[in-house]
C-alpha cells in the first residue's frame, strides 16, 4: 500500500473518531478505531490518551502484528493487543471500532447477552451479542476474552467497558457500531416492559445463511 493510500486511511480514521464522539458513542479519549493494512501484518490505528476533536492525520499510527510501531511519535492505543487479536484470528474484518456508548455499556455491565430479537441483528452482527468476560483495559485477558466471545460474528460487549464492532471497512463497522448502541437501547426498554420476543427458528435460520453469504 502506498504513502497515498495510507494518508487516505488516516484521514478516514480522524473523521470517524470526531464522528464517534459526536454522536455520542464516545467520551474524552475512550474507544478507539483500527484498519487493517491490506496484505500486511500492520494496522492504523488512533493514539492513546488524546481527544478526539484534537487527533490530527499525523497521529494516526501504523503499528505492526508484533506491537511495533512502524510510524508516528504517538504511542498507539492501550486496546492495541485486542485490536491485533481479532485481526489475527479473523482474516475477513478489515476494520474495528471500539466504543464506550451508553446503552451498550449498561448492559455489558449487568453481564448480560443481548439474544436475537431484531432482524438486523442476525444480518448484520450474526445474530445475538455475546459478553466478553472483564479484563482490565490495555490487558492480554482482555483481548484473548474478547477474540473468543467475538467468534464469527461482527460485534460483541466488552464486560464493564463497552463494545466492539468489526466489518469488512470502516463503513461496515461504524454502521455496527451505531447498530449495537441502537439495539441495546431497544432491548434495555422492551426489558422494562416485559422480556423481549426472540425472533422465530425459521427466521434465524434463514438469516444467518444469509450473514455468512454477505461474510465470505
Amino acid at each position: 500500500m502506498d504513502e497515498k493510500e495510507i494518508t487516505k486511511l488516516r484521514t478516514d480514521i480522524v473523521e470517524a473518531g470526531k464522528k464517534m464522539l459526536h454522536k455520542g458513542l464516545v467520551i474524552g479519549t475512550s474507544g478507539n478505531i483500527s484498519i487493517r493494512i491490506s496484505g500486511e501484518d500492520k494496522m492504523l490505528i488512533t493514539p492513546s490518551s488524546v481527544e478526539y476533536d484534537k487527533i490530527e492525520i499525523d497521529d494516526i499510527l501504523v503499528v505492526d502484528f508484533k506491537k511495533n510501531v512502524l510510524e508516528g511519535e504517538r504511542s498507539p492505543s492501550v486496546e492495541t493487543d485486542m485490536h491485533i487479536g481479532i485481526y489475527r484470528t479473523r482474516p475477513d474484518i478489515g476494520t474495528i471500532v471500539h466504543t464506550h456508548s451508553v446503552y451498550a455499556t449498561a448492559i455489558a455491565s449487568l453481564g448480560k447477552t443481548i439474544p436475537p430479537f431484531l432482524d438486523e441483528m442476525v444480518l448484520m452482527i450474526g445474530g445475538e451479542i455475546e459478553v466478553a468476560e472483564y479484563g482490565m483495559p490495555g490487558s492480554r485477558e482482555l483481548a484473548q476474552n474478547a477474540v473468543r466471545a467475538l467468534g464469527r460474528k461482527n460485534a460483541v460487549l466488552l464486560a464493564n467497558h463497552g463494545s466492539l464492532c468489526c466489518g469488512k471497512n470502516l463503513e461496515n463497522a461504524f454502521e455496527t457500531a451505531e447498530l449495537v448502541e441502537r439495539v441495546a437501547k431497544i432491548f434495555i426498554l422492551c426489558s422494562l416492559l416485559g422480556k423481549p420476543k426472540s425472533l422465530p427458528q425459521e427466521a434465524l435460520e434463514l438469516e444467518q445463511k444469509i450473514f455468512e453469504m454477505m461474510t465470505k
